[in-house]
């Protein structure tokens, strides 16, 4: 269980590909620092991943197809940037929202626009997720914790704060780059609960 609130970055130095799954690389001094051990889990762009190797500057995660196809990580390339987030302790802070780290699904940033300090940006919306984006709700973007500021049955936008956009990959973010998207876990439970077809 993750909180949204990034930890820290790391980069892509790895990246073996096998058919349909992956073996991934990141450098990052979060795991050495956190003294971090194999099997933890650690969000990666908001991607729950199992710690499978510690190396000396940071860890090695295998990603199985189903990971592949339904977020970002297919189209990374080595020396791209990603964010972290290491798992709950039962002492930490909830400063953002529940993530729990699986993603539902990418999808691509059609706008950015300056708004004074802050910076809005618009994804298109899948249709079949627009029933779990609310105006002032909560979703994690690459495994940041963002209120959504508007919403339409094609798209949903976000302001960023200058925080956010320096000390997460969301600010190098550009129209066409693919990010992941999970919507928040207790609308999903609601709607379930309602009888509506999840």
């Amino acid at each position: 269980m993750f909180t949204g609130i990034i930890t820290g970055s790391g980069q892509i130095v790895a990246i073996e590909r096998q058919a349909e799954a992956a073996r991934i690389t990141i450098q990052t001094n979060l795991t050495q620092n956190n003294h971090s051990q194999l099997g933890d889990s650690i969000a990666v762009d908001g991607i729950c991943l199992t710690v499978s190797a510690l190396v000396p500057q940071g860890f090695t995660v295998d990603v199985m197809p189903e990971t592949l196809r339904r977020t970002n990580l297919a189209k990374i390339q080595v020396g791209g940037t990603v964010n972290l987030e290491l798992a709950l302790l039962p002492t930490t802070r909830l400063a953002g929202h529940f993530v729990t780290g699986h993603v539902d699904t990418k999808t691509q940033v059609c706008e950015r626009i300056s708004d004074q300090n802050a910076v809005i940006l618009t994804f298109r919306l899948p249709s079949w997720y627009w029933r779990y984006v609310v105006e002032k709700g909560s979703l994690a973007v690459n495994g940041v914790s963002l209120t959504v500021c508007a919403v339409t049955k094609q798209t949903f936008s976000v302001s960023l704060i200058p925080f956010t956009l320096k000390n997460t990959n969301l600010g190098a973010l550009a129209v066409g780059d693919f990010v992941n998207i999970e919507v928040d876990i207790l609308g999903k439970y609601i709607l379930k609960q309602e009888g509506v077809q999840l």
